[in-house]
């Protein structure tokens, strides 16, 4: 495994003392056993990891929401006008500490750095929700805290052009999921790069009810409170699959182990497929919709309509939709960019890289709208971006169909020069 360096870390000046040591509590190992033996699968200690952080992480933000809304000052705003809350920070810091712990050589790229939060005065907040949920060997006072965040932040690490190893997290996706409560969708997840390829995936989200779109879509009527609704969690390895198990949204209550391997949908016919959409991109923004009008009710499907499964938080919810066969196809729009001449798009890496894998380890395929796979490697510096002429997520059989309908439509707005600007991804924040 080819890893690489680090630049150091830059610290901005800082007055904050630093706090105490606080007294930290012996995580237990996680009590998910992974679905497939250990001699399969290269990256499996680095999985163990992963599954474990991130329920430890979920814990975290389970406590953060309880009091959410009875604390403002743990809703704050970003410069870019995307909620992040205390749980962000918090999430992020967990996860570095025991990556860089366990796994010192590889870094983290990351959505957060510690430039906001130093500016509220709020990093006491942050430690508060670490202590027990970080390890005896974790020292958790402010100054630790806000170095491991910035361990995943911008200026990290220097990448270059050669191959290289490293961890994607986005802490929360679909913040603003997050601050509306249990209705809507948020993930906590952590990929695995190595020299270009996502070898390994984990993604949690706490309320995930299985049948819940799908019902509203088909018109089943859903009875009890969505209170009620199960958590899960998804795995993914290189060669081993797409699993995913039922848990307690609240982690209190242990649900019988069952591991289900994952599977898109057989679906081959367009105008049977399901198709979702992100929250903030409505059908008639898409190319497709030219052709097709979206129907969010089954028994309302004609010719010339495709089913619109109705939208969720969170960018990877779609992924996960996709990946359990719950969808045939997710799509998203691209900001566009000239790029070497080339109009192309942009994304942040961490919105999309377990769902990538998780998709193609489920039998899925996830490409760009012309067909082409998704480049980990092209923002050599940072590793932090990606560039699709948006994202097209489908079953393989639905793909080719689709692709070639999507690249006539964007050939037809690339000649006509101005409305290609009008494809916009947007983080789920």
């Amino acid at each position: 495994m080819d890893l690489l360096r680090c630049s150091a870390v830059r610290f901005p000046n800082t007055y904050l003392r630093r706090s105490p040591l606080r007294p930290c509590f012996a995580a237990v190992r996680s009590s998910l056993s992974l679905p497939f033996p250990e001699q399969k699968a290269k990256y499996y200690r680095e999985l163990e990891a992963a599954v474990d952080v991130v329920e430890r992480a979920c814990r975290l933000f389970i406590d953060v929401k309880s009091s959410l809304f009875s604390n403002d000052d743990r809703i704050l705003e970003k410069n870019d006008q995307t909620p992040v809350t205390i749980a962000d920070f918090g999430v992020q810091a967990l996860v570095s500490f025991k990556m860089n712990r366990l796994f010192p050589s590889i870094p983290l790229v990351a959505e957060e750095d510690s430039s906001f939060l130093r500016s509220t005065n709020l990093v006491g907040s942050v430690v508060d929700v670490i202590v027990n949920k970080a390890t005896l060997r974790d020292e958790v006072t402010e100054d630790s805290v806000l170095k491991a965040i910035d361990k995943g932040g911008k200026d990290a690490c220097t990448f270059g052009p050669k191959p290289a190893t490293y961890w994607v997290l986005d802490p929360i996706d679909g913040t603003r999921g997050f601050v509306k409560g249990v209705e809507a969708l948020y993930v906590v997840d952590l990929a695995l790069v190595v020299e270009g390829q996502i070898v390994l995936g984990v993604m949690r989200c706490p309320n995930w009810d299985e049948d819940y779109f799908v019902n509203r879509a088909t018109g089943v009527h859903e009875t009890g409170s969505n209170f009620s609704r199960s958590g899960m969690i998804m795995v993914s390895h290189l060669g081993c699959g797409t699993w995913k198990q039922r848990l307690s949204d609240m982690l209190t209550i242990k649900l019988p182990q069952s591991w289900t391997r994952c599977y898109v949908d057989g679906c081959q016919v367009l105008k049977e497929a399901r198709f979702c959409t992100p929250e903030s991109q409505i059908w008639e923004s898409l190319p497709l919709s030219s052709s097709f009008n979206a129907k969010t009710n089954s028994d309302k499907i004609g010719n010339g309509d495709i089913l619109l499964v109705p939208a969720c938080c969170g960018s990877l919810c779609k992924y996960m939709m996709v990946a359990s066969g719950r969808a045939s196809v997710f799509l998203l729009r691209a900001t566009t960019r000239k790029v070497m001449k080339k109009i192309s798009g942009y994304a942040p890496a961490w919105d999309h890289s377990v769902g990538i894998i998780c998709v193609h380890e489920a039998w899925g395929k996830v490409t760009d709208w012309e067909g082409s796979s998704i480049d980990f490697v092209a923002d050599q510096i940072a590793r932090r971006t990606i560039f699709p002429s948006g994202i097209l997520v489908t079953n393989y059989t639905q793909v080719l169909i689709i692709v070639s309908i999507l690249a006539l439509f964007i050939s037809i707005l690339a000649f006509f020069g101005p409305q290609v600007a009008n494809f916009n991804i947007k983080s789920s924040k």
